[in-house]
């Protein structure tokens, strides 16, 4: 009979996990400042001969999972796929993320914070060759609710670090280590929540 009473109660409570659960959907554009403290002189330079930094424009594309609610915060998770060029050098990027929303006004602004993890593929400018490494970023954000079903994402800001395609990772002459470059990126647009 307890048996009966913990599994009716664990369903109960699941049921009520489900019911809140939401989803969102994004395609925003997004801009990126890569740089690094070394300057890379060999054929392989992500970033350009002789560059620390460079701004690639693209895009993101993902969305999010929230199956955790407690009050006004909700938890989850988030998927996103970027594409990105500078300088005809490429940046893509996949990466799954733990977010943490919450809901603290009465107005319907709704920040959010995410940490994320997987892997990005860059191709230097001047050869054909792409190089898949480890990456990560920190996210955070601010939506605004325009409709039941439509928000704004005011801004987004991330901070990450990746190893790029150098003259380190791919070879070819240039600095004998190339450090893993900073990544600063921000972003806005428009997020369908179901």
């Amino acid at each position: 009979m307890k048996l009966r009473s913990i599994a009716a109660v664990a369903v109960l409570a699941l049921a009520t996990v489900a019911a809140h659960a939401q989803a969102g959907l994004y395609f925003n554009p997004v801009a990126i400042r890569v740089s690094n403290s070394t300057a890379d002189t060999g054929p392989a330079a992500f970033l350009g001969q002789n560059s620390t930094s460079q701004v690639f424009y693209g895009y993101d594309f993902g969305g999010y999972y929230d199956f955790f609610h407690a009050g006004p915060i909700a938890a989850g998770i988030d998927v996103r796929e970027s594409d990105l060029h500078a300088n005809n050098a490429m940046l893509r990027s996949f990466l799954v993320g733990a977010r943490v929303s919450a809901k603290p006004f009465t107005r319907p602004i709704k920040p959010y914070a995410q940490i994320s993890v997987g892997v990005s593929t860059t191709k230097a400018p001047t050869i054909t060759a792409h190089v898949s490494k480890f990456d990560y970023a920190l996210y955070g954000g601010v939506d605004y609710t325009l409709q039941k079903h439509i928000d704004w994402r005011v801004v987004e800001i991330g901070y990450g670090s990746l190893t790029t395609i150098s003259s380190t990772t791919y070879g070819g002459g240039g600095p004998l280590n190339v450090p893993a470059s900073n990544q600063i990126s921000f972003s806005s647009g428009l997020v369908f929540r179901f």
